[in-house]
């Protein structure tokens, strides 16, 4: 189950948490209903639907954050990781990924 929201209405809700993977919101203890969170004390109202909390997050401020990757290598690092790419990029049809990585493998140092 990955519940939009867990109401977690027991005694010890924090010892039930290293036992519960997926949950859009948790809400700990029986003075924390729902509408609490709904309303006045959760960041916000946008939770993971239909069981999609397995994979998904709640609404927060890196949703509307641009991030970018940086990736940077040498010569050495291509040959070593640049063969397993090649076969990946075979495997998947990417030619002219395979291509790009096979070329730059064939370069003198």
């Amino acid at each position: 189950m990955a519940p939009e929201h867990l109401e977690l209405s027991v005694a010890d809700p924090e010892a039930l948490l290293p036992y519960i993977r997926h949950a859009g919101a948790f809400f700990l203890g029986r003075h924390t209903p729902e509408a609490i969170g709904d309303y006045v004390a959760g960041p916000n109202h946008v939770l993971p639907t239909g069981g999609t909390a397995r994979f998904s997050s709640p609404l927060g401020v890196y949703d509307f954050i641009k991030r970018s990757s940086l990736l940077g290598g040498d010569l050495d690092a291509l040959r070593q990781l640049g063969p397993i790419a090649s076969r990946l990029a075979n495997r998947e049809g990417l030619t002219a990924h395979q291509c790009s990585i096979d070329l730059r493998l064939e370069e003198k140092p």
